[in-house]
Protein backbone atom coordinates (compact mmCIF):
# COMPACT_ATOMS: atom_id res chain seq x y z
CA UNK A 1 0.00 0.00 0.00
CA UNK A 2 2.49 2.49 -1.00
CA UNK A 3 2.65 6.19 -1.66
CA UNK A 4 2.18 5.10 -5.54
CA UNK A 5 -1.53 3.62 -4.93
CA UNK A 6 -3.12 6.45 -3.34
CA UNK A 7 -5.52 8.57 -5.35
CA UNK A 8 -4.65 11.21 -7.39
CA UNK A 9 -5.73 15.17 -7.09
CA UNK A 10 -7.79 14.81 -10.23
CA UNK A 11 -10.03 12.06 -8.60
CA UNK A 12 -10.85 14.78 -5.60
CA UNK A 13 -11.02 17.71 -8.28
CA UNK A 14 -14.73 16.67 -9.14
CA UNK A 15 -18.43 17.32 -8.26
CA UNK A 16 -18.88 16.36 -5.06
CA UNK A 17 -21.79 14.13 -5.75
CA UNK A 18 -19.44 12.33 -8.10
CA UNK A 19 -16.86 12.18 -5.54
CA UNK A 20 -19.07 10.49 -3.16
CA UNK A 21 -20.61 7.62 -4.99
CA UNK A 22 -16.98 6.83 -6.36
CA UNK A 23 -15.63 6.89 -2.55
CA UNK A 24 -17.32 4.48 -1.21
CA UNK A 25 -15.57 0.43 -1.54
CA UNK A 26 -12.35 2.81 -1.17
CA UNK A 27 -9.73 2.60 1.72
CA UNK A 28 -8.61 5.36 3.85
CA UNK A 29 -5.49 3.97 5.47
CA UNK A 30 -3.78 6.47 8.62
CA UNK A 31 -0.52 5.32 9.46
CA UNK A 32 1.03 6.29 12.98
CA UNK A 33 3.97 5.29 15.30
CA UNK A 34 2.04 2.69 16.64
CA UNK A 35 1.40 1.30 13.23
CA UNK A 36 -1.16 1.41 10.36
CA UNK A 37 -5.04 0.92 10.37
CA UNK A 38 -6.97 1.17 6.99
CA UNK A 39 -11.14 0.82 6.64
CA UNK A 40 -13.15 0.19 3.79
CA UNK A 41 -15.72 2.91 3.76
CA UNK A 42 -19.61 1.75 3.56
CA UNK A 43 -20.75 5.11 4.08
CA UNK A 44 -20.21 8.85 3.05
CA UNK A 45 -21.99 11.79 2.59
CA UNK A 46 -21.84 14.89 0.95
CA UNK A 47 -22.02 18.57 1.13
CA UNK A 48 -21.61 21.11 -1.16
CA UNK A 49 -20.35 24.37 0.46
CA UNK A 50 -22.38 27.69 -0.08
CA UNK A 51 -24.89 25.81 -2.12
CA UNK A 52 -25.90 23.94 0.72
CA UNK A 53 -28.26 24.98 3.73
CA UNK A 54 -26.81 21.70 5.30
CA UNK A 55 -22.62 22.46 5.03
CA UNK A 56 -20.39 23.83 7.47
CA UNK A 57 -19.41 26.04 4.50
CA UNK A 58 -23.08 27.33 3.56
CA UNK A 59 -22.06 30.97 4.44
CA UNK A 60 -18.37 31.62 3.25
CA UNK A 61 -15.00 31.42 4.68
CA UNK A 62 -14.16 31.15 8.06
CA UNK A 63 -10.62 30.11 9.63
CA UNK A 64 -12.73 26.41 10.89
CA UNK A 65 -13.83 26.46 7.15
CA UNK A 66 -10.75 27.63 4.70
CA UNK A 67 -9.43 24.03 3.87
CA UNK A 68 -12.84 23.27 2.62
CA UNK A 69 -12.64 26.33 -0.37
CA UNK A 70 -9.25 23.86 -1.74
CA UNK A 71 -7.67 22.76 -3.41
CA UNK A 72 -8.97 19.13 -3.62
CA UNK A 73 -7.51 16.20 -1.83
CA UNK A 74 -6.82 17.97 1.31
CA UNK A 75 -8.68 16.74 4.61
CA UNK A 76 -10.93 18.71 6.54
CA UNK A 77 -11.06 17.62 10.17
CA UNK A 78 -13.52 19.18 12.85
CA UNK A 79 -14.73 19.08 16.47
CA UNK A 80 -18.28 18.22 17.05
CA UNK A 81 -20.56 18.64 19.40
CA UNK A 82 -17.51 19.16 21.58
CA UNK A 83 -16.95 15.33 21.93
CA UNK A 84 -15.26 13.52 18.53
CA UNK A 85 -13.80 14.59 15.68
CA UNK A 86 -15.09 14.07 12.19
CA UNK A 87 -12.71 13.72 8.92
CA UNK A 88 -14.19 15.10 5.59
CA UNK A 89 -12.25 14.84 1.96
CA UNK A 90 -12.08 18.62 0.32
CA UNK A 91 -13.41 17.86 -3.91
CA UNK A 92 -14.49 20.34 -6.25
CA UNK A 93 -12.26 23.15 -8.30
CA UNK A 94 -10.20 25.20 -5.61
CA UNK A 95 -12.20 28.49 -4.72
CA UNK A 96 -15.69 26.35 -4.00
CA UNK A 97 -16.55 24.61 -0.67
CA UNK A 98 -17.52 20.97 -0.93
CA UNK A 99 -16.56 18.18 1.08
CA UNK A 100 -17.37 14.26 1.78
CA UNK A 101 -17.87 13.41 5.62
CA UNK A 102 -16.56 9.27 5.81
CA UNK A 103 -19.30 8.20 8.10
CA UNK A 104 -18.50 4.53 8.28
CA UNK A 105 -16.12 1.34 7.43
CA UNK A 106 -14.67 -1.80 7.98
CA UNK A 107 -11.61 -2.25 9.18
CA UNK A 108 -9.46 -4.10 7.23
CA UNK A 109 -5.73 -3.78 7.99
CA UNK A 110 -4.60 -3.06 12.25
CA UNK A 111 -7.74 -4.83 13.53
CA UNK A 112 -5.62 -5.34 16.68
CA UNK A 113 -4.57 -1.74 16.99
CA UNK A 114 -8.22 -0.50 16.25
CA UNK A 115 -9.61 -2.95 18.80
CA UNK A 116 -7.47 -1.45 20.83
CA UNK A 117 -8.75 2.12 20.02
CA UNK A 118 -12.30 1.51 20.46
CA UNK A 119 -12.51 -1.00 23.85
CA UNK A 120 -16.23 -0.41 24.00
CA UNK A 121 -16.87 -1.69 20.64
CA UNK A 122 -18.63 -5.17 21.04
CA UNK A 123 -18.19 -6.31 17.37
CA UNK A 124 -15.24 -5.74 14.51
CA UNK A 125 -18.47 -4.43 12.72
CA UNK A 126 -18.98 -1.70 14.84
CA UNK A 127 -15.11 -0.42 15.42
CA UNK A 128 -15.71 1.86 12.27
CA UNK A 129 -19.51 2.29 12.51
CA UNK A 130 -20.39 6.01 12.34
CA UNK A 131 -17.84 9.25 11.93
CA UNK A 132 -16.63 9.43 15.38
CA UNK A 133 -15.89 5.83 15.77
CA UNK A 134 -14.44 5.70 12.36
CA UNK A 135 -12.15 8.33 13.53
CA UNK A 136 -10.89 7.29 16.78
CA UNK A 137 -10.25 3.58 15.06
CA UNK A 138 -7.95 5.48 12.77
CA UNK A 139 -6.89 7.62 15.59
CA UNK A 140 -7.43 10.98 13.45
CA UNK A 141 -7.29 14.24 15.62
CA UNK A 142 -7.59 17.91 14.80
CA UNK A 143 -3.48 17.71 14.41
CA UNK A 144 -4.44 16.42 10.46
CA UNK A 145 -7.04 18.89 9.34
CA UNK A 146 -5.82 20.74 5.91
CA UNK A 147 -3.54 17.50 5.12
CA UNK A 148 -2.73 16.78 1.79
CA UNK A 149 -4.21 12.99 1.29
CA UNK A 150 -2.58 12.99 -2.62
CA UNK A 151 0.86 13.38 -1.45
CA UNK A 152 3.45 12.08 1.03
CA UNK A 153 1.62 12.00 4.33
CA UNK A 154 0.46 9.81 6.96
CA UNK A 155 -3.19 9.77 5.95
CA UNK A 156 -3.97 7.98 2.46
CA UNK A 157 -7.01 7.24 0.59
CA UNK A 158 -6.23 3.93 -1.42
CA UNK A 159 -8.36 1.87 -4.35
CA UNK A 160 -9.63 -0.56 -2.16
CA UNK A 161 -12.43 -2.31 -4.12
CA UNK A 162 -15.19 0.07 -6.32
CA UNK A 163 -18.84 -0.73 -5.10
CA UNK A 164 -21.22 -1.25 -8.42
CA UNK A 165 -24.03 1.08 -9.15
CA UNK A 166 -26.89 -1.82 -7.71
CA UNK A 167 -24.94 -2.36 -4.39
CA UNK A 168 -25.40 1.62 -3.59
CA UNK A 169 -28.52 3.46 -1.65
CA UNK A 170 -28.58 7.00 -2.23
CA UNK A 171 -30.95 9.00 0.77
CA UNK A 172 -31.01 11.65 3.38
CA UNK A 173 -27.97 13.00 5.03
CA UNK A 174 -27.83 11.41 9.22
CA UNK A 175 -28.26 14.46 11.48
CA UNK A 176 -29.19 17.30 9.27
CA UNK A 177 -32.09 19.55 10.37
CA UNK A 178 -33.42 22.51 8.79
CA UNK A 179 -33.42 23.51 4.85
CA UNK A 180 -30.66 20.97 4.30
CA UNK A 181 -32.19 18.16 5.74
CA UNK A 182 -34.22 16.22 2.80
CA UNK A 183 -31.18 16.07 0.52
CA UNK A 184 -30.58 12.77 -0.87
CA UNK A 185 -26.96 12.78 -0.49
CA UNK A 186 -25.70 10.58 1.69
CA UNK A 187 -24.75 6.86 -0.18
CA UNK A 188 -24.12 3.77 1.53
CA UNK A 189 -23.76 0.01 0.14
CA UNK A 190 -27.11 -2.21 0.64
CA UNK A 191 -26.92 -4.15 3.49
CA UNK A 192 -23.41 -3.89 4.91
CA UNK A 193 -23.25 -3.97 8.24
CA UNK A 194 -20.83 -1.32 9.54
CA UNK A 195 -23.38 0.94 7.85
CA UNK A 196 -24.56 3.39 10.84
CA UNK A 197 -27.87 3.78 12.34
CA UNK A 198 -30.28 6.69 10.22
CA UNK A 199 -31.07 10.00 12.88
CA UNK A 200 -32.86 12.77 11.57
CA UNK A 201 -32.06 15.60 12.60
CA UNK A 202 -29.80 13.87 15.33
CA UNK A 203 -32.49 11.55 16.34
CA UNK A 204 -32.48 8.07 15.37
CA UNK A 205 -35.57 7.35 13.26
CA UNK A 206 -37.51 4.68 14.62
CA UNK A 207 -36.96 1.26 13.65
CA UNK A 208 -34.68 2.54 11.19
CA UNK A 209 -30.98 0.99 10.57
CA UNK A 210 -28.96 1.61 7.65
CA UNK A 211 -29.32 3.41 4.54
CA UNK A 212 -32.11 5.60 4.07
CA UNK A 213 -34.63 5.13 1.15
CA UNK A 214 -33.44 4.97 -2.61
CA UNK A 215 -34.05 8.05 -4.88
Amino acid sequence: MGASLRLDRAFFARDVLEVARDLVGRVVRHTTPEGAVAVRLSEVEAYAGEADPGSHAFRGPTPRTRVMFGPAGHAYVYFSYGMHWCVNLVCGAEGTASAVLLRAGEVVEGLELARSRRPAARRDVDLARGPARLTQALAVTGVLDGIDVCGPGPLEVLPGNPVADGEVVWGPRVGVAGAGAPTPWRVSVVNDRTVSDYRVGGRRSPGSRGPGPRT
